[in-house]
């Protein structure tokens, strides 16, 4: 029995890139925001790549998503920096001021940049890697001040946004690279199961009432994602949550207290270069002996091998680059309208 169409991924990157210059992107533009979404699906976080496409094709029909120019630089001194995003591409956003962090990290030994006022920045874990082969460190912090779908944790009403974290480092073999969100679950999930007409596994939202419930379309009613911990810990995600948007907005100057809308983003990144403290052999001999640890670590009854955060991604990326994407159905059928529109060939 055949399994889904597989697309080798230089082909998917083409495409995307091809859509996002026709839409109107500059050309270093376009394939940031390409590489970043097929980046994504490689590694498992479908929701967050090429599903995203049409709505970043619609941001920019619509003027919501910046076609062309520079970050606006609001302060630089050095080791620390804050950008005005202008609503320009996140993915191109992140790959710059990357870029420049791991430049600076080296002259300082570290480097942190807010950016305010972006687009979407995508998936957090696409960006780790690649910094980590540097024999660097990178942390994340990002939030959506457009939205408002986590209750604070004893409220009701939605107050914040799921508020990522990520962190990526070396270790001497596969880096760790970490993900997640400081509520249950993301927003993108929650539209894609309501979209499906289907329910989480668990209570992981709440109604407008404040009972815990199953049913993402409770967040169409007046309900909110559960903060990570839940209806019993859910202290933690919220603080957690508040952590972030006070970094990514608070140090941006830029964040809910515009009153954004749609699909924007703030984000606070920091790149430490471990050659400038006890050095990056003394980083991976630690970070490497805390990682086999963890693998060591005999697992519970019926349980696979313990993995380390980052682990299942990075194979998945293996065999995707070997064999290709198997994307998710309905994620290319949602860009045959915008392909025909803008004269783009389907991969």
């Amino acid at each position: 029995m055949n399994g889904p169409a597989r697309h080798p991924a230089a082909s998917l990157r083409r495409f995307a890139t091809a859509l996002f210059v026709a839409a109107g992107l500059e050309d270093a533009k376009a394939e940031a925001v390409a590489e970043i979404l097929v980046e994504a699906d490689m590694l498992g976080h479908d929701t967050h790549g090429l599903a995203l496409a049409p709505r970043y094709l619609d941001d920019i029909a619509a003027g919501a998503m910046t076609a062309e120019g520079e970050p606006g630089v609001l302060s630089d001194r050095g080791a620390c920096i804050a950008w005005d995003g202008r609503r320009l591409p996140g993915a191109w956003l992140m790959t710059r001021a990357i870029d420049l962090a791991m430049e600076r990290a080296a002259l300082h030994g570290l480097c942190a940049i807010a950016i305010g006022n972006g687009h979407h920045i995508g998936c957090l874990a696409a960006y780790l890697a690649r910094v980590a082969a540097r024999g660097m460190v990178l942390s994340i912090h990002s939030s959506a001040p457009g939205v408002a779908t986590v209750a604070p944790f004893g409220g009701i009403q939605g107050a914040l946004s799921p508020a990522p974290f990520a962190i990526g480092f070396p270790t001497g073999g596969d880096p760790v690279m970490i993900d997640v969100s400081a509520s249950i679950t993301t927003n993108n999930m929650a539209l894609r199961l309501a979209r499906e007409g289907r329910r989480y596994d668990r209570s992981w939202l709440m109604d407008a009432a404040g009972e815990a419930s199953d049913d993402p379309a409770v967040l169409q009613h007046g309900g909110t994602v559960l903060p990570a911990g839940g209806m019993d810990h859910g202290q933690k995600g919220y603080g957690w949550g508040l952590a972030a948007e006070a970094l990514s907005q608070g140090l941006s100057g830029q964040g809910r207290a515009e009153g954004p809308k749609g699909m924007v983003n703030a984000v606070f990144l920091q790149v430490v270069d471990p050659a400038a403290f006890a050095g990056l052999d003394a980083f991976t001999h630690q970070t490497g002996t805390i990682a086999g640890n963890c693998r060591n670590s005999p697992p519970r009854p019926g349980a696979g091998p313990v993995r380390l955060p980052g682990e299942a991604g990075l194979r998945r990326r293996e065999v995707t680059a070997e064999t290709g994407v198997a994307l998710r159905d309905g994620v290319l059928e949602a860009l045959h309208s915008w392909a025909r529109r803008l004269g783009v060939a389907l991969p």
